[in-house]
């Protein structure tokens, strides 16, 4: 799922910003980073190699998918996953945006009064059924299906008439499937996985604490204000 949030804060109060998956995995990982890139916006992520190809292949598949347009030859490897995809039953929806209001409310994804907020990179819709996709480009060694759950909560919000949801994360590079299956049953229970995380971040918000979480990844972090900054450096 690819996310675009503007982080527009409009106070300290839970239903006055906007939250995507992307950005409360990087709370979790780091309060003192989140902040000082998301909040106060004094610092920017720069993209890397990785990131770059990333954006490149998630726009040739989306043409690919909605336009029929083909893929150069150093995409044709992802050709035979991405037909499957593309033989299912159903409607296509590529980069499908989608928002909530903090009362859990479908929106614009432009709206306002919006609190939850992400875009989907595949949909396919087929009567009471869906299918959710998101291509990822990295490894699939530590695969993180919970960006799964929030998109097909706010499917579910937006489509009254889907009752079943398949959602997958599509490992191109590896050509490999990480699947989830969710009834209508379970937006309750699927809500529930994110109230923790939520509170705290409502409560960073709250009291304007942003501890920082230092671990073996501070070496790549762009928070040199922060006093567990250690920049690697590597030979030249």
């Amino acid at each position: 799922m690819g996310t675009s949030d503007n982080y527009k804060n409009k106070g300290n109060n839970m239903s006055e910003f906007t939250w995507s998956y992307s950005s409360l995995k990087q709370y979790q990982n780091c309060p003192r980073q989140y902040h000082e890139i998301r909040v106060l916006k004094n610092y920017t992520v720069k993209e890397n190699q990785a990131m770059i190809y990333g954006k490149e292949v998630h726009t040739a598949l989306e043409e690919y998918v909605r336009d029929g347009k083909p893929l150069v030859k150093n995409y044709q490897r992802f050709k035979p996953v991405v037909d499957s995809l593309i033989n299912i039953e159903g409607e296509k929806l590529c980069e499908y945006e989608m928002a909530l209001t903090h009362n859990k409310e479908p929106c614009d994804f432009h709206d306002e009064n919006r609190w939850v907020r992400g875009i989907a990179d595949l949909v396919i819709v087929d009567g009471t059924q869906a299918y959710v996709v998101d291509y990822k480009t990295g490894s699939n060694k530590y695969p993180d299906p919970k960006q799964l759950k929030l998109m097909s909560i706010m499917l579910f919000t937006h489509m009254p008439e889907v009752v079943k949801i398949k959602a997958g994360l599509l490992f191109v590079m590896k050509n490999s499937f990480l699947t989830e299956e969710y009834h209508r049953n379970d937006m309750d229970k699927l809500w529930k996985s994110f109230e923790r995380p939520l509170t705290r971040l409502e409560t960073s918000y709250d009291y304007d604490q942003w501890t920082p979480n230092p671990t073996p990844l501070c070496g790549w972090c762009s928070i040199d204000s922060c006093e567990f900054h250690k920049p690697r450096f590597f030979p030249s």
